[in-house]
Order: structure tokens, then C-alpha cells, then sequence
């Protein structure tokens, strides 16, 4: 299960960057908000410079899968 709609047809970096934001502005409130953005920036600064496609889509897929955990802990929670 996608945290968010729309997680099936990510397959660049950019639209990744834009659908984890998105993600993020789902979050309960705003420190978590500002806590996993900047996670995320942090980890596309990190992983700017790689090049080989398998290892992107290894990336993505991976940060994909971390979303879904994240947002699935704080559903439960809040449920």
C-alpha cells in the first residue's frame, strides 16, 4: 500500500522529490512536517550525484517503501 496516490507512476527523481513532500504536508502536525523535509532534502543532496539508473530506481523504490512506514506509524497513532 502507497502512502499517497500516485506513488505507482514515480520513476525520477524530481517527481519522488515532489510526491515525499507531498507526503510530508499529510503528517499530523508541523514539527514532523518540518522534521521529514528536511530528511528529505537532506538525503537528495546526499544521493545528487548518482548516476547508474538501477541504483536510482533502487533509491526510489526504497524511499517509497520508508514513506509508506512513516505514514502508516502515524496513522496509527492517531487512530
Amino acid at each position: 500500500m502507497a502512502p499517497l496516490p500516485g506513488a505507482e507512476v514515480v520513476h525520477r527523481p524530481l517527481q519522488l522529490y515532489r510526491y515525499l513532500l507531498r507526503c510530508c504536508k499529510q503528517l499530523p502536525n508541523q514539527n514532523l512536517q518540518h522534521h521529514y523535509k528536511h530528511a528529505v532534502r537532506q538525503s537528495f543532496r546526499v544521493h545528487a550525484d548518482e548516476e547508474d539508473p538501477e541504483r536510482i530506481q533502487q533509491i526510489i523504490r526504497r524511499a517509497i517503501e520508508d514513506a509508506d512506514w512513516v505514514m502508516n506509524k502515524y496513522k496509527n497513532k492517531a487512530s
